[in-house]
C-alpha cells in the first residue's frame, strides 16, 4: 500500500510492547498479584528514587505519577497495588494519594479497593485544549493543502474526546464535494472513518497511541464497509504503524473506500498525538502519492502541531 509494506503472518490479537514512558521488568515482589511489574521511567521517577528533590516537590511528583498511571495502564479501574507496581512507589504512599485525591475530586472509588480518574480530570483536559486551535486557522491550513494538491480533499481528524481509541472529523476543505461523491453514507462515516484500524489517518493516530489503546483497537473487528485495501492482518497492521513512526506519514490505498487513495500526517501537541491531517484523492488521479502531496500534507500537519504546542514562558511575547 503505497510506501507501506505488508508482512504476511498469523493474526495477532494485541499490540506488543509497553506504553510510552514505561519499562516492563519481571519481578518477584512478594504480596503482589502477578509476576510482571511495569515500572514507570523518566526524570520525575529518577528524582523520586534518588531523593534529589525536596520533600514537597517529591510528593508532588508522586501524585503526578499516580495520575499518569491511570492513563497509561488503561482499563476502567485499578487498585493501589497495581498502581504501586507500575510506578515503583510504595503501596501505602499510593493509597494515601488516592484517598487524598477522592476529597480533591480527582479520583473516585468504584468498588472495594478499585479506583479510577474522576470525570473532573476530563474538564482539566478540555481547559488545557481551549484556544489551542480555532476553526479559522484549521480552514486556512486545510484550504492551502487543497490548493497545493490540485483540488485534493483535505480533512482534519482528531482523537475522539470521549474515547481514546476512535477518531472524528472536525473540519474539512472539500469544495463542493459531498458524501455522495465520495461514495459514502452517514452510516459509513460513523463506522469506517471512526475506526483507527482503517485509513491513513486512522493508522497515523494509532501509531502514536499508548500500547494499551493499540491493543484495544487491534481487538476490534474491521468495519464491514471498509475498502479493499484495509489491513486485516494484525501483524501487517503493527508493521505499518512502525513505518508511520519512521516516515512521519501514512499512505492509504483504498483503505476506507474503493477508488480513493490517501496520505496522512500526525498532529502532535506537547509530545502527544492529537489527530491527523488527511489528503484524499481518486485512485485514477493519484495511483501513487507523489512527493509533493506527501510534503504538503506533512507541512499542514506540522503547522497545526505548532498551533497547539505549548510555548515556554521565556519565549512568549
Amino acid at each position: 500500500m503505497g510506501n507501506s509494506t505488508r508482512t504476511p503472518g498469523s493474526t495477532a490479537s494485541a499490540a506488543t510492547g509497553s506504553a510510552t514512558g514505561a519499562d516492563t521488568t519481571v519481578t518477584g515482589t512478594p504480596g503482589r498479584t502477578g509476576s510482571t511489574r511495569r515500572t514507570a521511567s523518566g526524570p520525575a521517577v529518577a528524582a523520586v528514587a534518588t531523593g534529589s528533590r525536596t520533600s514537597g516537590s517529591g510528593h508532588a511528583e508522586r501524585v503526578f505519577l499516580v495520575q499518569t498511571a491511570f492513563a497509561e495502564l488503561g482499563g476502567s479501574a485499578h487498585g493501589p497495588g497495581e498502581i504501586a507496581a507500575f510506578t515503583g512507589l510504595d503501596d501505602s504512599v499510593v493509597y494515601r494519594i488516592l484517598q487524598s485525591g477522592i476529597y480533591q475530586r480527582i479520583f473516585e472509588r468504584v468498588d472495594r479497593g478499585l479506583y479510577r480518574l474522576r470525570t473532573s480530570a476530563a474538564q482539566l483536559a478540555f481547559t488545557a485544549l481551549d484556544h489551542r486551535l480555532d476553526g479559522a486557522t484549521s480552514q486556512t491550513v486545510l484550504g492551502r493543502l487543497r490548493t497545493a494538491t490540485d483540488g485534493g480533499l483535505a480533512f482534519l481528524y482528531m482523537v475522539a474526546p470521549f474515547s481514546g481509541a476512535h477518531r472524528q472529523c472536525v473540519d474539512m476543505a472539500v469544495g463542493d464535494s459531498d458524501l455522495a461523491e465520495l461514495g459514502m453514507t452517514p452510516r459509513d462515516v460513523l463506522s469506517v472513518t471512526r475506526s483507527l484500524r482503517t485509513g491513513a489517518s486512522g493508522r497515523t493516530i494509532l501509531a502514536y497511541l499508548p500500547a494499551v489503546l493499540q491493543q484495544r483497537v487491534l481487538a476490534e473487528p474491521v468495519p464491514d464497509q471498509a475498502g479493499p485495501g484495509v489491513y486485516r492482518d494484525n501483524d501487517a497492521l503493527l508493521a505499518s504503524l512502525a513505518e508511520v513512526r519512521d516516515l512521519g506519514h501514512a499512505l492509504g490505498n483504498e483503505e476506507c473506500m474503493a477508488g480513493w487513495n490517501s496520505c496522512a500526517a500526525p498532529i502532535m501537541w506537547d509530545g502527544a498525538i492529537m489527530g491527523a491531517v488527511l489528503l484524499l484523492k481518486l485512485k485514477s488521479v493519484m495511483p501513487v502519492a507523489p512527493d509533493g502531496v506527501i510534503e504538503a500534507t506533512k507541512e499542514a500537519a506540522a503547522e497545526l502541531s505548532r498551533c497547539g504546542a505549548a510555548v515556554p514562558a521565556a519565549d512568549q511575547g
